[in-house]
């Protein structure tokens, strides 16, 4: 099909709307009526020659009482769709009445085969009758859409002297026009454009970097190709038209089967119809969607596994409803999303529920095949927080861990702002794969392409920019040959990792028994019911002064020794109630003991806790009780020399030597600080500069103040 030909039945279709729907629908809504009609205009003209043939068929079928009739239909229409009603479209224009033409064309609605019911439930096409048959507008629109000047049916239409009047239109070209509907129904629709439409130079970015690595590596034979948050299709079909491309190429003959699954009903229906308009109905029957089907509670293909993977998941999208369908964070056992790693039974891969963008990577990463030559390699588009958001442990950064272990991230690309058409945040490629090449091995790949675009003479929603060929170009060239230069950095796995460890301080604590902290203590003893108690402190008191006494452990070994003395038993509420009335924080005082340790028997290590003591004239090892005001955490690199206990002794120790950290509670994490790599300072300006603008601003303002204080003087 050229140019022209496309062009014209794109505006013809779009013409329809405004000549038809101008005072039905507002613009936005168009596209509820345009597409679905597209897609019966195309599927009745494909149909037409078999027409008679379905209809026979199908009498045969319900005369020998046959109820499964599906595979029989097809093969009498000769495709994957068929409609067994008396009716094609052209019949319907001459009904005489409104309610005889909404009768008749419900009735050729219904005769579609299931696939095709699919496609119209959730279009939620039938809903749009009423309101166009009430209107005085259905008939309109089918006329439309049968106008003799243009041609939706593969086959010629010919003039009487048998030249050809309109050329057929073959599936890929009605594939490409009914892309091109799509694209300018996003467009129109700006602030939904992009939730579910991938544009066209990312997309294509993506199939160049998971296919080009093993493009002479493909073989004949049959690949898979899926899509997690497929929207419309587009990205399915273009990895489909790249591998089919790069195959042909090599002189390799591929078969490629599609598979996608997708939430929203109205993109579903336009991917399956993009599919079946093409001639792809085994490719339509691999696509799963509708409101009930969302890929993180409802997977359509559990036990399927893919050779190449690509998607735009949604971000920044709370998944709380399929969080519940899963039965909660703490009941789910779904083994896509909590799997045993690294030692670890129950490593749990749930994210945020405001957010559930990587758990579309992990349902990916999930279904890679491992016993191929290939592998499985994956393209997905996140926002910046799938860079660093969870602390370690939590589900962002496990799932970034699991990843980076498993040694399965091969780079990470910055696209350019604003290259979207519903945000102008941030975006990046992630590519994957779990075949790496040897140079790779271990190795992440973190590429700058945010100054490379073409900007667009106009606006598309957010989108001000797009990738032109040689940017492309140019990202595939620095990926393939695995180049270190200022847009691209090349790093360890482990680069990415930390140990997330808590660094404790101990408590420090000082008593006074001053007369006035005596009589507030008196009354709390009163409350507690522990007057033998404050008997006690009155006598410790008397023995040792009011202080502040900033050994709180000698005057626990005080209080303790004096109710031994006057035959009062104390329980640790008694000593609690101590602490919590007599006693301050003071830094100033000795820490308090938590844990005596015989020497010898457990070796001192002030690291982690453990500190050497004289107790009552012998060497001991104690433990301090912890300070939680003071406690802090540090993230120590993976690759730091020496480990956690190196980089406490030099960054902790320096500035607060009693503390230590509690390796038992530490963490592993990872997080890709993209910006810290590539940042690049400002210059600061010279002194020179600087004086000089000082100078200039001054000449200035002398001559400013001059003016003033002369026109004040004029008026005297």
């Amino acid at each position: 099909m050229d140019h022209g030909q496309h062009s014209g039945i794109v505006s013809f279709i779009w013409n329809i709307a405004d000549d038809v729907l101008r005072d039905v629908y507002v613009r936005g809504k168009y596209r509820d009526v345009i597409l679905p009609m597209t897609v019966l205009r195309r599927l009745d003209a494909v149909l037409e020659p078999t027409k008679q043939a379905v209809i026979e068929m199908k009498k045969r079928l319900d005369d020998a009482k046959i109820t499964n009739q599906d595979a029989a239909l097809k093969q009498a229409a000769g495709q994957a769709f068929y409609n067994t009603s008396q009716f094609s479209l052209r019949d319907l224009k001459a009904r005489s009445t409104q309610q005889k033409l909404k009768s008749d064309f419900e009735d050729y609605l219904d005769g579609f085969s299931p696939n095709v019911q699919d496609i119209l439930e959730n279009f939620e096409f039938r809903n749009q009758i009423p309101r166009l048959s009430k209107a005085d507008a259905l008939g309109s629109l089918i006329e439309k859409f049968t106008d003799t000047s243009i041609n939706l049916s593969p086959n010629p239409v010919l003039n009487p002297d048998g030249s050809t009047r309109h050329n057929g239109l073959d599936n890929h070209s009605m594939g490409t026009v009914f892309e091109e509907l799509i694209r300018r129904f996003n467009e129109e629709n700006n602030e939904e454009a992009g939730e579910h439409f991938t544009p066209r130079d990312v997309v294509k970015l993506m199939a160049d970097m998971i296919f080009l690595p093993v493009s002479k590596k493909i073989e004949s034979g049959t690949y898979l190709v899926y899509d997690g948050a497929c929207g419309t299709g587009g990205m399915l079909t273009v990895a489909e038209e790249r591998l089919q491309e790069l195959a042909a190429e090599k002189k390799k003959e591929v078969s490629i089967h599609l598979y996608g699954q997708e939430i929203n009903g109205e993109t579903y229906a336009i991917c399956k119809a993009d599919l079946l308009l093409k001639g792809e109905g085994v490719a339509a029957d691999n696509i799963v969607g509708g409101s009930d089907r969302s890929t993180l509670s409802n997977d359509a293909f559990p036990s399927k596994e893919f050779d190449f993977m690509v998607s735009n998941p949604p971000y920044g999208k709370s998944w709380k409803t399929d969080l519940e369908r899963m039965g909660g964070k703490g009941d789910i056992r779904d083994p896509r999303f909590v799997i045993e790693h690294a030692g670890e039974a129950d490593f749990n891969m749930l994210t945020r529920s405001s957010d559930g963008q990587l758990m579309f990577l992990v349902n990916m990463l999930s279904k890679m095949k491992h016993n191929t030559p290939l592998g499985s390699r994956i393209a997905e588009v996140h926002n910046g927080s799938a860079l660093f958001t969870g602390d370690a442990g939590q589900g962002e950064s496990n799932i970034r861990r699991w990843i980076l272990e498993n040694d399965w991230l091969e780079a990470i690309v910055a696209l350019p702002l604003n290259i979207f058409y519903n945000t102008g945040i941030a975006t990046y490629i992630w590519v994957l794969s779990n075949k790496k090449a040897t140079n790779r091995k271990g190795k992440v790949q973190l590429i700058d392409a945010t100054a490379w675009f073409k900007p667009l003479r106009k606006n598309l929603g957010k989108k001000n920019c797009e990738l032109g060929a040689e940017d492309i170009e140019r990202i595939n060239k620095l990926f393939l040959n695995l180049e270190e230069t200022e847009q691209s950095k090349i790093f360890n796995n482990e680069d990415f990792g930390y140990w997330k460890v808590t660094v404790e301080r101990p408590l420090r604590l000082s008593v006074s028994l001053n007369p006035e902290k005596l009589r507030n203590f008196e009354q709390a003893c009163e409350e507690a019911k522990e007057k033998n108690l404050f008997a006690v402190i009155e006598a410790v008191a008397k023995t040792i002064g009011a202080g502040p006494h900033l050994n709180y452990n000698l005057i626990q070994e005080k209080i303790v020794a004096t109710a031994k003395e006057l035959d009062i038993k104390l329980s640790a509420k008694a000593l609690k109630l101590v602490q919590n009335n007599l006693a301050v924080k003071d830094e100033n005082a000795e820490p308090v003991i938590k844990k005596i340790r015989k020497a010898g028997k457990v070796e001192a290590n002030p690291i982690e806790g453990l500190f050497s003591a004289t107790i009552d004239g012998k060497d001991a090892v104690v433990e301090y009780e912890v300070d939680s005001e003071l406690r802090d955490t540090e993230q120590v690199p993976l690759t730091e020399d020496g480990g956690i206990e190196a980089f406490v002794k030099r960054e902790v120790l320096p500035h607060v030597p009693d503390a230590w950290v509690d390796l038992a509670g530490k963490k592993i994490g990872y997080e890709i600080n993209f910006n810290r790599y590539f940042y690049k300072p400002q210059q600061l300006r010279t002194l020179e500069e600087i004086k000089a603008d000082i100078f200039a601003l001054e000449k200035e303002t002398e001559g400013l103040l001059h003016e003033i204080v002369g026109e004040q003087e004029s008026h005297v």
